[in-house]
């Protein structure tokens, strides 16, 4: 699989449910109706890893399961880097991306059990600056609105100032600019998938604590665990000689491509992690007997899996007869075959992860890999929840093939489009076309200049404060033009249309992607570039 839509994508097979009402907090999770006493297969789950890495192009992975207080598999497949061949072991560290958000909303958990802080409390109490478009949410935004996706804003809203990672935004410059995004839909009215709000919550964090979110997670979260290989992010890692590469297919190969490095991130997607200290953490939150001792009060986790946001639940039937689905406090939340299921996943440039967990079966699933292919994953993860679930025996991968087919080529088919039309554009254009009209400066109120400028006959944009988002701009149709990314590991080419006056020259540049199949986080429509004189 591509890159493009890999975070769409795994976000719509996460939100393809509804939502149950929110319910007192009973006694921790008892277990549930016995389901049928089982031992893992790890042959057959060696198997479907094996075909999974084939099918999707995916280098690397490892898996983990937890299961009634013991770890019962954990265990790399496949290699670290195409580079080095070096191979992945139960060990080894993967970016979990945001999967690291449930570890933000449990050291908020935390504070909470400590009578600092309580979920509904202002943001304002905390973060003076905090400032959203509507003056409305602004004042009554809560510690609890920043974690459930449910702001106003659009999906992905600002992750221009993270995304791709070579911007210089500081959280400080993250937290201004939130004051620019005009909502798209009602406060707390609808889910909108969003990272920088978890930026704040990171904020939250370090204001009340004294210790910066990175620093007090290691300390009260990783270490208390025994997660000694983890970190809160790349550059913190104790030891980096075991780390995944970062691989993406680009021109038809998978090829390794620039590690993200989560340096303004961390409590949105920052942690580096391995199955074998996932397994501790994923045993913490299970509990029972075995279990690490819970480090939050029963009351704050089962707030934490209680849903706040309603998903939609598609009509069609589903294997695991799911009626509701929710997002909760850094959890998403369905119910599969009569169960409650507790579930992220995450994704960063060339590596995509997932953690499901069953609570009342005491059961735990992770699946990290080094490729883009949320494919992959959910084809193992759903071989291994089955068997546990009762279902019947299926092949995951070739399901996962046929389903991908209605997902899989979107952006390429879109790009390919776009590009015959600046094949015909081109034709019509002279060889030294006239660009002054567009060259200059733009400036937008989030995102900082926007450079056009020739060299030689080819127009192309710089974006001063992303160095990496540098393109050639092609002709498509009228005053509309395809940006073609120097970086094509992006799979996030986008149109450009500029606005012009009675004298034909531009005044402003507005920008949207290609494809709708791109990564919801090159959010370019959200831009409104003008012309500096």
């Amino acid at each position: 699989m591509n890159r493009p839509g890999m975070l769409r994508w795994a976000l719509a097979l996460c939100t393809s449910f509804s939502a149950a009402a929110q319910a007192p907090a009973p006694a921790p999770f008892p277990a549930a109706a016995p389901a049928p006493a089982l031992t893992l297969d790890v042959a057959a789950v060696d198997a479907v890893v094996a075909h999974a890495l084939q099918a999707f192009k995916v280098p690397g992975m490892a898996v983990a399961v937890v299961k009634d207080g013991q770890v019962v598999l954990a265990k790399g497949y496949g290699v670290r880097s195409l580079a080095t061949k070096a191979p992945v072991d139960a060990n080894t560290l993967f970016g979990i991306a945001s999967n690291t958000k449930a570890f933000t909303t449990a050291a908020l958990g935390l504070l909470v059990d400590e009578g600092k802080l309580h979920w509904d409390d202002k943001v304002t109490d905390y973060v003076p600056e905090f400032k959203l478009y509507d003056p409305y949410a602004t004042a009554e935004f809560t510690v609890r609105d920043l974690l459930c996706h449910r702001s106003g804003l659009g999906l992905g809203a600002g992750d221009l100032m993270f995304f791709p990672d070579s911007t210089d935004f500081t959280t400080k410059d993250i937290i201004h600019n939130l004051r620019y995004f005009k909502p798209v839909s009602s406060f707390r009215t609808k889910f909108d998938y969003d990272n920088n709000l978890y930026l704040v919550a990171g904020e939250v964090v370090a204001r009340i604590s004294g210790q910066p979110w990175a620093a007090f997670v290691e300390a009260r979260l990783l270490k208390p665990l025994g997660m000694s290989r983890s970190a809160a992010g790349f550059s913190r890692l104790p030891d980096a000689t075991n780390v995944i590469d970062a691989h993406a297919e680009v021109d038809g190969q998978v090829r390794v491509i620039q590690r993200d490095q989560g340096l303004v991130t961390g409590a949105a997607g920052g942690i580096y992690s391995s199955v074998n200290d996932l397994s501790k953490w994923a045993l913490m939150l299970l509990g029972g007997p075995g279990a690490p001792a819970p480090l939050l009060k029963p009351a704050t986790q089962y707030e934490l899996w209680s849903p706040q946001t309603i998903l939609h639940v598609g009509p069609r039937p589903s294997p695991y007869n799911t009626h509701f689905g929710a997002y909760g406090l850094g959890w998403f939340l369905r119910d599969a075959r009569g169960y409650k299921e507790v579930s992220h996943t995450g994704g960063l440039p060339g590596m995509v992860t997932q953690v499901v967990l069953v609570p009342e079966q005491h059961l735990g699933i992770i699946v990290l890999t080094n490729q883009e292919s949320g494919a992959a994953f959910l084809a193992v993860n759903n071989f291994i929840e089955d068997q546990y679930l009762g279902l019947p025996a299926h092949d995951p991968v070739a399901e996962m093939v046929e389903r991908m087919k209605g997902y899989g080529g979107g952006y390429d088919r879109d790009l390919a489009t776009a590009m015959k039309q600046v094949a015909l554009a081109q034709k019509a254009t002279p060889k030294r076309p006239d660009y002054k009209p567009y060259l200059g400066r733009y400036h937008d109120a989030w995102f900082g200049d926007v450079t056009l400028a020739a060299q030689g006959p080819q127009l192309w944009l710089r974006a001063a404060r992303s160095p990496r988002l540098v393109g050639q701009l092609l002709p498509y149709r009228g005053n509309t033009y395809v940006v073609r990314w120097r970086d094509q590991s992006f799979h996030a080419d986008a149109f450009a249309t500029f606005t012009l006056d009675e004298q034909g020259k531009a005044t402003g540049l507005k920008m949207k992607p290609v494809s709708e199949q791109t990564d919801f986080s090159y959010d370019f429509q959200d831009l409104d570039l003008q012309r500096v004189p």
